[in-house]
């Protein structure tokens, strides 16, 4: 006899604005103990001195999670000149220290080398892994890290705003495994300078926007940072805002079907779309499509794989047949 899982049968997102000082693993912990979760899991880490949008998603909607990794992000950070640290943070120790405080007309023209597709070493302190261990590990244990160089891609980066001689604020869209806290180490070191991020907040993840977002605070009534206590797990008040699976998978394409090609993918099988659905989806591709979201009515059946005018399932969602 199969044992039942602990929890509540929970499907779909929270956007978190997390706060300060709050580790992403704890932020999901905690929300997972609110809503009496089965399962959950976050769409990308945001670091504990950072703050802004952490998806959350709940029983089958982590199985789109990998969908919202791979969107862009939106970030708001401040760079503070003069002294690199160790974690370039807030939180490392000092390693170097500089004079030299960049001009707004030197940051603009160095822009343009920090845009598109570049090549970026990870902070020593990230969750990069390096001979099977964290490199962050390896840092807190006092070894030399210097994790490899990869590509990553800086969609936009544009200066908001010149705050002192000694602080700047950016704003930049990134793909996928982009370090902010690697962006300002390198600017600084490209302006003859040193620097370290002392603010940062990430304020768009793939199709979640801050107007999506609750805080801690709005959930519970309480302190973020609270001690969770019995009373605080109210989970007739904290399902309404949650979002759904379809609104996670926006930017991709979707379709319509009836009971019987629900049934049919259900189960594992292929469903065959009319020429009419399959036009708008392909939009002249001929190749396969992966994925496509497959939708009977409001209820998300399946990510499937379009093969011709075949829908063939790739992750199955088993919402309302828990």
């Amino acid at each position: 006899m199969a044992r039942r899982k602990k929890g509540r049968a929970v499907d779909g997102w929270l956007v978190l604005d997390k706060p300060y000082d709050m580790g992403s693993t704890e932020a999901v912990s905690k929300l997972r103990w609110l809503f009496d979760a089965q399962k959950a899991g976050h769409a990308g880490t945001l670091d504990p001195l950072a703050t802004g949008i952490l998806p959350i998603a709940f029983g089958e909607a982590t199985k789109t999670v990998s969908f919202i990794q791979d969107g862009l992000k939106t970030y708001r950070f401040t760079a503070r000149w003069g002294a690199s640290t160790t974690t370039d943070d807030l939180e490392g120790d000092v390693l170097e220290t500089s004079d030299h405080r960049p001009s707004k007309a030197d940051i603009l023209d160095i822009l343009p080398e920090f845009t598109g597709t570049i090549e970026q070493r990870p902070p020593a302190f990230s969750a990069i892994k390096i001979d099977g261990e964290r490199a962050y590990d390896l840092a807190r244990d006092g070894e030399a890290v210097v994790p490899p160089a990869r590509e990553v891609t800086i969609h936009s980066l544009r200066l908001v705003d010149c705050t002192s001689a000694d602080e700047a604020v950016f704003e930049a869209v990134t793909g996928k495994g982009t370090y902010v806290r690697a962006v300002v180490r390198d600017m600084a070191e490209a302006l003859g300078t040193r620097a370290h991020v002392s603010a940062l907040r990430r304020t768009a993840v793939g199709p979640f926007t801050e107007d999506m977002a609750v805080t801690f605070e709005e959930l519970t009534g309480r302190d973020a940072l609270a001690r969770l206590e019995p009373g605080d797990r109210n989970v007739d008040r904290y399902d309404d805002h949650l979002t759904g699976i379809e609104q996670a998978m926006t930017e991709y394409p979707s379709v319509s079907i009836g009971r019987s090609e629900a049934a049919r993918l259900s189960s594992g099988g292929a469903a065959i779309l009319p020429i009419a659905q399959v036009g708008p989806i392909r939009n002249g591709q001929a190749d396969d499509i992966e994925p496509v979201l497959a939708m009977e009515g409001d209820r998300p059946i399946a990510l499937c794989r379009l093969e011709g005018l075949k829908l063939l399932p790739t992750k199955v969602f088993n919402i309302g047949g828990h």
